[in-house]
């Protein structure tokens, strides 16, 4: 629902809603001295509105209507937000509503724009609930501010939500089971991190508790230099061997699928046995070598530090 470019807007003594409970009071007083409108004059202001763009024809047909608006921003008050945010978007909704009414439809201004104030107030509401975002098709907005009531329909006030009232609702409200298990559990608010939990004793936040099992930068980057290190220092190894001795010394101990004794005896025209001795030579001139080179590297990086 796009918002940003309404064509009228409160003046600020009508559009700021205090925070205080003493505030709200005043301002419900406040609000209480404007006098509601006949249907002919609410017709009458709204063309006044669309033909000539009179400024004072909306702030008319406003504020004869910010009870209505009051009224319908404390029907929310369940959810847990301030009473004066509530107010707030239903004034928006209300503004919204004026800049767009239809007079010669033949609708009250009041039926129109109560579905405005809904409007903004579920918006405000479904963004202040949870850091993740929710309610982002018609349906799943039907179900988030439909779904407590449905429950309390079908089991009562410490309703549960079972297998069979969750699927019950999905047929009423025409989504899947699913979708109401899943509303369900995003309707308890996001959990904070500083909760403590665990035995009184003792107690743990949960952010202590999120330990990410994965490797650091620093761990991958030491991890990556020690294996370029050794792939240096078996490529520098590897030049210690015969060609027959590094033949038979990949083909064993570096290939994904090795070759067997027999494979690379009848290859080099040699016995099986004389294979597995070639093996174990080139794995031991490899192994010396290898330290040795590691060795040398490791001292070259020691006086690169210093």
């Amino acid at each position: 629902m796009q918002t940003q470019n309404t064509a009228v807007s409160l003046s600020p003594a009508k559009g700021v809603i205090p925070h205080s409970v003493g505030c709200l009071n005043a301002y419900s007083a406040a609000i209480s001295r404007f006098d509601l409108l006949e249907p002919a004059r609410e017709q009458q202001l709204a063309r006044r509105w669309q033909e000539g763009r009179d400024r004072r024809a909306t702030d008319e047909l406003i504020t004869s209507h910010l009870r209505l608006a009051a009224k319908v921003a404390r029907g929310y008050k369940g959810y847990g937000l301030p009473v004066a945010d509530l107010i707030a978007e239903a004034n928006l909704g209300l503004v919204i509503a004026a800049s767009r009414f239809q007079p010669g439809r033949g609708a009250r201004f009041s039926s129109y724009a109560l579905w405005w104030m809904k409007a903004t107030i579920h918006e405000y509401i479904l963004r202040s609930w949870s850091l993740v975002k929710i309610g982002t098709t018609a349906a799943q907005k039907k179900l988030f501010f439909r779904l407590r009531g449905e429950m309390r329909k079908l089991a009562g006030e410490a309703a549960v939500l079972t297998p069979e009232i969750a699927q019950a609702i999905a047929d009423r409200l025409e989504v899947t089971a699913r979708d109401v298990v899943e509303m369900d559990g995003r309707l308890a608010g996001d959990l904070s991190l500083s909760i403590r939990s665990g035995d009184n004793d003792r107690p743990t936040e949960w952010e202590a508790m999120l330990v990410d099992d994965a490797p650091d930068a620093e761990e991958i980057v030491a991890e990556h230099d020690q294996t370029m290190r050794r792939s240096k220092a078996l490529r520098a190894a590897l030049g210690v061997l015969t060609e027959r001795e590094r033949r038979v010394f990949e083909a064993r101990r570096l290939a994904e699928q090795p070759l067997t004794l027999d494979h690379l005896g009848r290859e080099l025209c040699i016995s099986s046995e004389r294979v597995r001795q070639i093996e174990a030579l080139a794995y031991a001139k490899v192994r010396r070598a290898t330290i040795s080179a590691l060795q040398d590297l490791r001292r070259a990086a020691a006086d690169l530090n210093t």
